[in-house]
């Protein structure tokens, strides 16, 4: 339990420097540097696949090395760079740079860090070790946004300083992973693991891979979210409020849903959240500019949503892996992630600018949808 909760506070440090920073990305791109949606879909899924693609390795040389701390060490220390990065932006070719840097160190921490998490659980409660650290990362979220609203009102749009002011917790992250134990691996981790091909995976393993990737290619960025609310004619301190309604309902919602996946399975829970997913996207897309308490519920549900999914994904991914290519699985899954979001991201932006923003919501509703039905006849 040390590791996990240790772990849970790093993340909460990290969120809270990465959302003083992702909620204001979209108004900093396309309001100060002048770029449009196309550009801010491009960057936002290059940097995720390209950081993505180093999951799968990250994980797999974690389980070569036994070594999951230092991987995790190193990645958190990137995403510190990341934000200094933005900090020193004057174009959006500065911007795609800080935000490659930043997910870069996403890709090389994520798959040691969820094996830590997972190693550090007691058998049979994967489930509540996810869903309490996804919710410490939330809490971080909440926190960071807050901040981030605050630091942009008082300081009237200075992006750069809020940029700067984010690497204080972000260093303090950093500095909270030296006191992460690593576990002993177990004795059916313990060696070499074997070459890594997709043959050798589980099948189930492999079919849930399969339906992540259909859903993914309808989840666009959040930003493109932000976006719609600035869209209709929301001011980017009350889109940043209304982030922070949907990070505090992910925060409250992550812990019981991974307890309760502890205790009826994972599988229905995710079916539910897809299919919510899919409501809720296609409600973002029927949205008109009246209906203003509308929005603040959509953006509570979407919250919900993520808390039920999440940390319930990672969970499943570590049940159906082998424990010798455990943070390999991991990294595979979140591989898959985010090789479709860079398609997903760039239909988005098209979709925006030939179709108008509800495109984007009713593409990603109905790829939600259809993911739920995989998932349910796997």
């Amino acid at each position: 339990m040390f590791n996990i909760v240790l772990l849970g506070l790093t993340s909460l440090f990290t969120d809270i420097a990465s959302e003083m920073v992702y909620p204001l990305v979209p108004f900093f791109l396309t309001v100060r540097l002048g770029a449009s949606p196309a550009v801010l879909g491009m960057i936002e899924g290059l940097a995720e696949s390209v950081a993505s693609l180093l999951k799968v390795c990250s994980g797999y040389l974690s389980d070569r090395l036994h070594d999951r701390k230092m991987l995790t060490i190193v990645g958190y220390a990137c995403s510190a760079v990341g934000k200094l990065l933005l900090a020193l932006a004057a174009g959006w070719g500065m911007v795609l740079g800080g935000r490659v840097v930043d997910r870069v160190g996403k890709g090389i921490r994520t798959a040691p860090r969820d094996a830590l998490v997972a190693e550090s659980a007691d058998d049979g409660r994967h489930g509540r070790a996810f869903g309490l650290h996804r919710a410490l990362d939330s809490f971080g979220a909440v926190i960071g946004v807050s901040l981030g609203y605050l630091f942009f009102t008082r300081y009237t749009g200075d992006y750069a300083r809020v940029f700067l002011w984010s690497l204080v917790p972000a260093g303090i992250a950093v500095a909270l992973l030296f006191f992460v134990r690593e576990p002993k691996p177990s004795a059916g981790a313990a060696g070499m693991p074997p070459s890594f091909r997709w043959h050798v995976l589980p099948r189930r393993l492999r079919w849930f891979l399969v339906v992540t990737f259909v859903f993914t290619l309808g989840n666009s960025s959040n930003t493109f979210l932000l976006l719609r609310a600035k869209n209709l004619g929301y001011t980017p301190a009350t889109v940043i409020l209304l982030y922070l309604t949907f990070n505090a309902v992910y925060a409250l919602a992550s812990y019981p849903a991974g307890w309760l996946s502890d205790h009826i399975g994972r599988k229905m829970l995710l079916v539910s959240g897809y299919t919510f997913y899919g409501a809720v996207y296609l409600g973002f897309g029927f949205l008109h500019p009246s209906q203003h308490a509308v929005l603040w519920g959509l953006f509570a549900l979407y919250g919900l949503y993520m808390g039920v999914t999440d940390g319930v994904e990672k969970a499943l991914v570590t049940d159906l892996a082998p424990s010798s290519l455990r943070a390999t699985g991991i990294g595979l899954h979140a591989t898959i992630v985010g090789i479709g979001l860079l398609p997903a991201s760039l239909v988005a932006g098209q979709l925006w600018e030939q179709l108008g923003p509800a495109a984007v919501f009713y593409f990603g509703g109905t790829m939600g949808l259809v993911a739920a039905a995989g998932l349910l006849l796997l």
